[in-house]
């Protein structure tokens, strides 16, 4: 069963391209053929592209494999969620490995071996869709430009971010679930010496406490046990960019040495090994928790906040920037009216009003998938009349709901024990009766 998503092969071999055409039709709704990576703007500008398979070299003579790294990093500047597979012959492995560092999702050495391809183009398009594959979700983030907004204290992390930009403070990002820290994380890599070089995130919510020091620090051939091969951890993988340590406070207590120890000496020893190895990273790190408070209560180490606290940025709520909701709306329904082919879709006046008084617990996140949602519903005519908002304790909308589906139930009651809690999500999933783990995926899904 083909996947209902869109490939576009970039090749100027005709025979390789006709070749793909009938094997991933099988893989794919839309498969997409173009002999030149100059079109590639355009075709990413047209078309809802998931995946990209992307030949290395295209002038004659020239075999470096550069085109391909310069078309990669043009990709994801153009349409940072499509996912881009590298299409490269034997000579070209070390470049193609340093395609991966710089954002591609893997590599593919010709002669292809068919079964392989596949697995690797529908293991691409599963990330770019943030789907589960092997019980692990898979999944990344759209990566846009900042928006600052018009707002006091917008302007001050503005004027502060360009100043930190040229050093390599280590710098902590705070702000409540949805404000985007990630994107501001994104925006001082960006804006840095280090702007060219890999930006590697890490979900420490997500890590199993068990796989942390191999998560961070990789791990040796025969370290422990189904460890078959070496691999690199992030802080390895980090190397000459940002090392980008998401919800931090999420780490438990007994493991925040060994970050600490990592960060100060910067360098780490891979689980299996007795041999040190430096790392040259530039570190941001994010929470929407007080971790001043954490540490009163002995829930996380002052010295390791003292060491990533370097330059503190706070962001502001959504309902702080109230002047910007009208703004930030606007430009998501442009943004998705362009992805599902609305055309002109626009906010009639009595949204917009709806929009700005609403108090947006979710921030920005959720105004987003507000947006995203409206412009999925909107009528033919493209004004959007009314769009369903999710209060804490109600369907709060311009035309108001009837009832309240059980996806909005659970939400509500999330966010209701996260509140409750002062944002401890420990004692949120002791309340709610699941695991912790189990309610960060309920916040992810839910963008809380």
């Amino acid at each position: 069963m083909a996947l209902q998503g869109s490939i576009l092969v970039v090749d100027d071999n005709r025979n390789i391209r006709v070749s793909l055409k009938y094997l991933l039709e099988g893989c794919f709704t839309k498969v997409l053929l173009v002999d030149t990576p100059e079109l590639l703007p355009s075709m990413l500008r047209q078309e809802q592209i998931d995946v990209v398979l992307l030949d290395m070299n295209f002038s004659p003579g020239l075999n470096t494999g550069n085109e391909g790294l310069y078309w990669l990093r043009e990709i994801k500047r153009l349409r940072p969620q499509a996912q881009v597979v590298l299409f490269t012959a034997y000579a070209d492995i070390a470049l193609a490995v340093t395609g991966i560092k710089e954002g591609a999702f893997d590599f593919v050495v010709k002669p292809w071996d068919n079964a392989k391809l596949k697995q690797t183009l529908t293991d691409a398009y599963r990330l770019a869709k943030g789907k589960r594959h092997n019980g692990k979700r898979m999944e990344q983030e759209p990566v846009d430009a900042m928006y600052w907004g018009n707002t006091p204290a917008m302007e001050r992390i503005k004027v502060m971010t360009e100043r930190i930009s040229a050093s390599d403070a280590n710098v902590l990002i705070t702000g409540e679930n949805g404000t985007g820290k990630d994107m501001l994380a994104r925006e001082i890599h960006r804006m840095s010496q280090r702007g060219n070089k890999q930006f590697v995130a890490v979900d420490m919510g997500a890590i199993a406490e068990s796989l942390f020091e191999s998560e961070l620090f990789g791990h040796v051939k025969g370290s422990f046990t189904n460890a078959y091969s070496d691999r690199e951890g992030r802080f390895e993988a980090a190397d000459g960019g940002t090392l980008f340590l998401d919800e931090i406070a999420n780490l438990p207590y007994h493991l925040q040495p060994k970050l600490l120890t990592a960060i100060q000496k910067r360098s780490f020893v891979r689980v299996g090994s007795n041999v040190s190895q430096p790392t040259d990273i530039r570190l941001i790190c994010a929470t929407n928790r007080d971790l001043n408070e954490m540490v009163r209560k002995g829930e996380f180490r002052e010295d390791l906040l003292y060491r990533i606290n370097t330059i503190h940025l706070h962001l502001p709520s959504l309902r702080e920037r109230k002047n910007d909701i009208a703004t930030l709306a606007d430009m998501f329904v442009r943004r998705y009216a362009n992805q599902y082919g609305r055309g002109d879709v626009r906010l009639s006046d009595e949204v917009l009003a709806a929009l700005v008084n609403h108090s947006w617990p979710g921030n920005i996140r959720e105004l987003q998938h507000v947006m995203e949602r409206a412009v999925i519903l909107a009528d033919n005519d493209g004004i959007i009349a009314s769009v369903q908002i999710q209060d804490s304790s109600k369907v709060d909308t311009a035309v108001t709901a009837e009832f309240i589906s059980l996806d909005e139930m659970e939400r509500s009651m999330v966010q209701k024990a996260i509140a409750m809690n002062n944002g401890n999500l420990s004692q949120a999933a002791v309340q709610l009766g699941i695991t912790r783990q189990t309610l960060y995926n309920k916040m992810k899904r839910y963008g809380l």
